[in-house]
């Protein structure tokens, strides 16, 4: 399942997790201001921009920010599951 991690007042945000929902993917939202271990991961990990999404596992396939290239590519891969 995609992880968003995400914080209130995102634009960025919000608008990756409306284009998840018309795709009809299911995603977990984390929402790094009430969660201050997930936002110390994401600072350890070098992320700065919300919202970072997490398709898989593997960090190195996190991305941060709104990326529509990359939501896309997340997109086709969770419907070809």
């Amino acid at each position: 399942m995609v992880v968003v991690y995400s914080k209130p007042a995102c634009g960025a945000c919000v608008a990756t997790k409306r284009a998840l929902d018309k795709a009809g993917v299911s995603y977990e939202t984390v929402d790094v201001s009430v969660d201050s271990e997930a936002r110390d991961m994401l600072v350890e990990y070098g992320f700065s921009a919300m919202p970072v999404v997490a398709p898989t596992g593997d960090v190195e396939s996190w991305f941060g920010g709104f990326n529509l290239a990359r939501l896309r590519e997340v997109i086709a891969a969770e419907a070809a599951a």
